[in-house]
C-alpha cells in the first residue's frame, strides 16, 4: 500500500501552484534544474543518438530543460501515472507521453531511463519495483535521483547506500556512478549495463 495517495499529493500541488515546478512539489526551479544537471553529468554518450524514457515525467520539464540547454536527443518518451499530468506534458513537449503505472506496467525500451523526483513518496518496496522496471527497460542504464540518508518519514522515502548497492547487486548492474553533495539529502545514481 502506498505511503500517501500519489494523485492527491500531486493534484493538490498543481491546483495550488499551477503548471510550475512547485506544482509538482519541487521547492524551486533551481533545485529541479540542479537535479537535471546531475542526471546529464552521469550520462557518457553523445546524446543526439540516444532515446530517453522519463519515468515519472511530470510536465515533461526534463525534456524542456534539454531543449532550453540546446541538447537534442534522438527520442524522448515521458511516462507518468496521472492522466492530468500526462495531458499537460503532451501539450508542453509535443512528444509521446504514456499514461502508465511504472511499478506495474511494461515500459517501452529506451537507451536510458531517467527519473527525477518520482521516487520521493514511494514505499521502499515500490521504489525497488520502479527501479527494476526502468533498468530492465533500458538498453544502457537508469539514472535517478532520490532523497538520501537514513531518515524516517511518514511522507518521504529516503534511500541509503546499503539499499543502493543491494539493488545494484540484484539487478546485476555492471557499473554505478554517483553525484552527491549538490543538495542536502539528495543523491543521483546511475545504474549502467
Amino acid at each position: 500500500m502506498p505511503r500517501i495517495d500519489n494523485e492527491k499529493f500531486y493534484l493538490a500541488a498543481l491546483k495550488k501552484h499551477g503548471i510550475t515546478s512547485r506544482g509538482l512539489n519541487w521547492s524551486s526551479d533551481a533545485h529541479q534544474y540542479i537535479r537535471f544537471e546531475k542526471i546529464l553529468e552521469l550520462m557518457q554518450d553523445d546524446l543526439k543518438d540516444i532515446s530517453i524514457g522519463d519515468a515519472g515525467c511530470g510536465f515533461g520539464d526534463f525534456y524542456i530543460y534539454l531543449q532550453d540547454s540546446d541538447i537534442h536527443i534522438n527520442k524522448y518518451t515521458g511516462i507518468d501515472s496521472l492522466n492530468t499530468i500526462c495531458e499537460i506534458a503532451t501539450k508542453k513537449t509535443e512528444c509521446e507521453i504514456i499514461h502508465a503505472d511504472i511499478i506495474k506496467e511494461a515500459l517501452p525500451v529506451a537507451d536510458y531511463y531517467v527519473c527525477s523526483g518520482a521516487l520521493n513518496i514511494l514505499t521502499p518496496f515500490e521504489t525497488e519495483l520502479f527501479i527494476r522496471n526502468c533498468f530492465e527497460s533500458s538498453n544502457k542504464g537508469f539514472i535517478f535521483n532520490a532523497l538520501y540518508g537514513d531518515k524516517e518519514s511518514d511522507i518521504y522515502n529516503y534511500i541509503n547506500m546499503k539499499t543502493i548497492h543491494s539493488l545494484a547487486s540484484s539487478l546485476h548492474v555492471k557499473h554505478i556512478r554517483f553525484a552527491e553533495g549538490y543538495l542536502e539529502h539528495d543523491i543521483t545514481v546511475g545504474f549502467f549495463k
